[in-house]
């Protein structure tokens, strides 16, 4: 494969509380990807575990033994079928301290490379996880990509975070599922997330969870802001879409973007000596 070209399998399903099941689902999609020559496959926020407050009320109790032995099991996959695999999860911390929420990097090795812990967390999620303090970043076949999770995405600061690193495409995990019905999530959400690709020049692999009911569905997203693809709601289903760093996009702020981050807000280099340009309440 050509430098700077990555195929990902952004892949969707509905998240339980049952590890067993959320762990054969992910290894099926796992296999489907291979098959279809993907390089990575991207899995949505708490894929594995599920997601405490939604699938399940709490950690009290909660099998962490189970959780990693199905895990062990998935990057031991991830290494027979040569994939890279980011895995939604929890991962626990030593007691009193809540859980991350996080995802998991794995290697075509069967290794675990690093794991990223969502940054952001709601209200909700501030009950039962631990936010993470850092970034993740990694290369595959010359693209520059890292990892961000659901509630990230409101916080513009991280994308020109990643942009000013040099990353060229994102992994971000989502879990807007099992809820009563349509809701904001679904004019908002992955509108914010185009949004951050075009003012960023980001490629962004989008999946979400999608139990009943889930307000939109996984999606990919090119770096002048455009869903190129995006699954069916509410299934089970996996989709292969390309990142091409050899593409040329639409990025009218291009010129001015680094302008703007060092905090020059405007175009112009010097305004002119001009009374009818300072004096403002004159017409």
């Amino acid at each position: 494969m050509d430098k700077g070209i990555l195929q990902i399998a952004t892949c969707q399903f509905g998240v339980t509380a049952d590890i067993e099941a959320n762990a054969a689902t992910i290894r099926n999609q796992m296999k489907q990807a291979a098959d279809e020559n993907a390089n990575v496959v991207h899995f949505s926020e708490c894929a594995l575990s599920g997601y405490a407050s939604v699938d399940f009320e709490s950690f009290a109790d909660y099998n962490w033994d189970l959780l990693k032995d199905k895990t062990l099991g998935i990057i031991n996959l991830a290494g027979k079928l040569k994939l890279w695999v980011v895995l939604g999860s929890s991962h626990r911390l030593t007691e009193p301290n809540k859980p991350h929420n996080s995802l998991y990097l794995i290697s075509p090795e069967g290794k675990l490379v690093d794991r990223y812990d969502k940054r952001f967390g709601t209200a909700i999620d501030m009950d039962n996880y631990t936010p993470g303090d850092h970034f993740v970043h990694f290369d595959i076949n010359g693209v520059k990509c890292s990892l961000l999770i659901c509630f990230d995405l409101r916080f513009p600061e991280l994308y020109r975070a990643l942009y000013k690193d040099g990353v060229k495409c994102i992994f971000q995990s989502f879990y807007n599922a099992r809820q009563q019905g349509p809701s904001i999530h679904s004019e908002i959400m992955r509108q914010t997330m185009q949004t951050n690709a075009a003012n960023n020049g980001l490629w962004v692999s989008m999946t979400n969870s999608c139990g009943w009911f889930c307000p939109y569905p996984s999606c990919f997203i090119q770096p002048d802001g455009r869903i190129i693809d995006q699954l069916s709601e509410h299934s089970d289903t996996v989709m292969i879409n390309t990142v091409d760093l050899n593409q040329d996009f639409y990025d009218p702020s291009a010129p001015y973007r680094d302008r703007a981050i060092e905090g020059k807000l405007t175009n112009a280099t010097q305004q002119p000596n001009d009374p009818r340009s300072t004096d403002r309440q004159a017409f």
